[in-house]
């Protein structure tokens, strides 16, 4: 095996790996916000909320909700792809060798392509996460100190 091969055959893995580790991220998180919007609702359901909480608490769990769809979308499969399965759902063992053997690079630049995607989905539902909490703490702080 050339150096040549090799190398892309370990950047093929390494792009692999990133998605698997976005994807476990994003379960986890996607976990968290469910979480914390269960807990949520469930404590300002109980609780006599001001009306600036209610606004402040509103947009946070907008926010949130928000966050998961994000999530969602990035862990929703992508059939319409070129690589991977359903690329592979459409030739013959033959034609799968080849495929692999000559479009290795285009792989690795579909499946990169692919991980940036789920990263940038990450990220901003990270940032809407963090949002839409602070804003629940706020509301939290607005029922607790009785503001008006």
């Amino acid at each position: 095996m050339s150096a040549a091969v090799r190398s892309l055959k370990d950047v093929h893995a390494e792009v692999k790996a990133e998605i698997t580790r976005t994807d476990t991220k994003t379960g986890l998180l996607l976990a968290f916000v469910g979480a914390v919007l269960a807990g949520s609702w469930t404590v300002a359901r109980d609780l006599p909320l001001t009306l600036p909480a209610h606004v402040v608490g509103g947009v946070g769990m907008v926010l949130l909700v928000a966050a998961a769809g994000l999530l969602l979308r990035s862990t929703r499969p992508n059939l319409r792809g070129r690589h991977g399965f359903p690329l592979w759902a459409t030739l013959t063992a033959e034609e799968i060798t080849d495929a692999v053997a000559t479009d290795l690079a285009a792989d690795i630049a579909g499946l990169s392509r692919l991980a940036v995607a789920k990263f940038t989905c990450l990220r901003r539902a990270v940032d809407l996460t963090l949002t839409g909490g602070a804003l629940l703490i706020v509301a939290a702080l607005l029922t607790v100190g009785g503001a008006r």
